[in-house]
């Protein structure tokens, strides 16, 4: 009993500490909230609202002060009582704009409402597992909102569509059980290995390989329902549409794209971190390289009002050995925040050559708002940026300058700044690379023939029943015909019994997975040379690689991409029908 007490103090202190860390995060949020409502319905409630919700974190940071202070203090049955209240009071506070915006902000009301109550389920998954009770007091206030409102709306209607809504919702609620659980046991695992591997010096390598676990779940669960959000809007996005319509429909878009970046970010760092990250080394381009990314962020500056620059010395050699993709991300990091944090005069990037030493240098210089000396040193920390406010005026996490610099270290080079308040930032990348003395001759652009879905036959296997559906809705008008099968042994019996122009397969599946279902079927019959194609939530680069030892033609993650699908599609249909497909990346 003495044990468990301890347990549930120190569960609860966490959890405390957690909530006052996250205390500006949840303010600057309503107000984001209360101003997106304002737009889409007009009122005085808002202002009421974000009112409400000031004063219930008061409450919550006043009642969690004593864990705080004294984090080692006897949480007692009343108390815990308290907190487990006052946590669910701060979640009927927050989400009651959901209701309101359901019941008064039409369409796109109803979209915001179902995002923002799915975010602070996610939210307080995320960062009150620790204590079972608390948990349950924030879920459970906010699961009545997300079922609610769908129910609620049937049941005043006397529409079955509502309860479809429903539905999704419950699917949703069971992926964040799914991952709850197993970040639980994780967790549990990793303390127990951690209390054996103290002697062994084993901790580390224990506490990599729970977090590379979890962050595989985490990916898996995360991107299955955000690949339903970002496809339903994509397809609200091709109907007919007024521009108040249209616009809203962008902001989910850009609001899936910044969760999208977020999740690949927070993977690529755990990799560096894990030593997981490897390393390619080819030819590339220097100055066709940089072109590029000057003319990806040309027409975002220009929008600012902000000039940029390339500026190219004839010193540059042709072409250099290092690694193409990392080199296009650091830089892309760098040139993102250029043009973000400047609001006016331009951005400059400019490329250096060290004969001597070979090594290769570009600065990205721009005219923004400059980075406090006492804060230069932790701009490069992970999670952390110039200023406090940052975050709230330019958003971002923090994270990818830190990827930089440790991409850059990796590479052999480092990523440094020089920044002055009020006139700019410099940032330099450094990296040692060869000449490419002998560097193949880059191939004449081809014309490219335009392809085609129409009267193709495509497999496509998915255990999620709204997965398929959207598969059906964003391949069918192209023209195909589609068979759908909800796992890997379906997908093998399909296989037999006729000839298919490509196969989309899934990774985890009930009764067969994708992985067993693609060896299946290259083993002969019918479809032992017709394309695969993997499309999965799985995304890391562990599942890649299986993929492509099961021989697939190309490896597609969700969120659904609609355009890159179909022309995946379309090429792999068009493909000559002789011998297995070769794997490829």
């Amino acid at each position: 009993m003495k044990r468990k007490a301890f347990m549930v103090t120190a569960d609860y202190a966490l959890v405390a500490q957690i909530r006052f860390r996250e205390l500006k995060t949840r303010v600057a949020l309503a107000g984001f909230i209360g101003a997106t409502a304002w737009v889409i319905t007009p009122s005085l409630w808002p202002l009421g609202w974000i009112a409400a919700v000031l004063v219930s974190q008061v409450v919550d940071w006043a009642v969690f002060r004593p864990l705080r202070q004294t984090p080692d203090m006897v949480v007692s049955r009343a108390y815990e009582v308290i907190c487990c209240l006052t946590a669910a009071l701060t979640v009927v506070v927050y989400s009651a704009m959901a209701a309101h915006l359901w019941f008064n902000g039409g369409e796109a009301g109803r979209l915001f409402a179902m995002i923002q109550v799915s975010g602070g389920l996610l939210h307080v998954c995320l960062h009150m597992y620790h204590a079972r009770a608390l948990l349950l007091s924030a879920a459970g206030a906010h699961a009545l909102y997300f079922l609610g409102l769908p129910v609620i709306e049937a049941v005043l209607t006397r529409s079955f569509a509502p309860l479809l809504l429903a539905v999704g919702c419950i699917l949703y609620l069971t992926h964040l059980v799914v991952a709850v659980r197993q970040n639980l046991a994780t967790t549990k695992a990793l303390k127990a290995a951690n209390r054996e591997a103290m002697e062994q010096g084993q901790r580390a390598e224990i506490a990599s390989a729970a977090k590379s676990d979890f962050l595989a779940v985490i990916s898996h669960e995360i991107r299955t329902p955000m690949n339903a959000v970002i496809s339903a809007a994509n397809l609200l996005r091709r109907t007919r549409l007024d521009p108040r319509q249209r616009e809203h429909v962008s902001m989910l878009m850009d609001a899936g794209d910044v969760l999208l970046g977020l999740l690949n970010d927070v993977l690529d760092f755990s990799k560096i971190e894990a030593g997981k990250m490897q390393l390619e080394v080819a030819d590339i381009d220097v100055r066709d390289r940089l072109r590029s990314l000057v003319r990806l962020w040309e027409q975002r500056a220009m929008a600012n009002g902000v000039r940029l620059r390339l500026d190219i010395p004839a010193t540059i050699p042709e072409a250099v050995r290092t690694d193409p993709l990392r080199f296009q991300q650091i830089l892309f990091n760098l040139m993102s925040n250029a043009v973000k944090f400047t609001e006016a005069g331009e951005v400059v990037v400019t490329a250096g050559w060290n004969p001597a030493s070979s090594r290769l240098s570009v600065e990205v210089r721009d005219t923004g708002v400059g980075i406090p000396a006492h804060r230069m040193d932790q701009v490069f920390n992970s999670f952390e940026q110039a200023d406090a406010g940052t975050t709230r005026r330019f958003g971002g996490t923090g994270l990818g300058l830190a990827i930089s610099r440790r991409l850059a270290q990796l590479m052999g080079g480092d990523l440094s700044v020089q920044s002055v308040v009020g006139q700019g930032s410099t940032f330099r990348l450094d990296l040692p690379v060869e000449v490419a003395v002998d560097a193949a001759p880059q191939p004449e652009r081809q014309t490219m023939v335009p392809l085609s879905l129409m009267g193709r036959s495509i497999l496509a296997a998915d255990d999620h029943e709204v997965n398929r559906r959207i598969l059906a809705l964003l391949l069918e008008p192209h023209g195909c015909r589609l068979t759908l099968v909800e796992n890997g042994a379906e997908a093998v019996e399909a296989a037999e019994l006729e000839r298919f122009d490509a196969v989309l397969m899934d990774m985890q599946m009930p009764v067969m997975d994708g992985l067993e279902a693609s060896r299946r079927i290259r083993l002969g019959g019918l479809n032992t040379d017709t394309p695969l194609i993997a499309l999965t939530a799985n995304a890391m680069d562990v599942h890649r690689a299986a993929w492509d030892a099961a021989g697939v033609h190309a490896f597609l993650t969700k969120p659904i991409d609609p355009t890159l699908l179909a022309q995946t599609l379309a090429e792999a249909c068009a493909l000559p029908r002789e011998g297995v497909v070769q794997a490829v990346a």
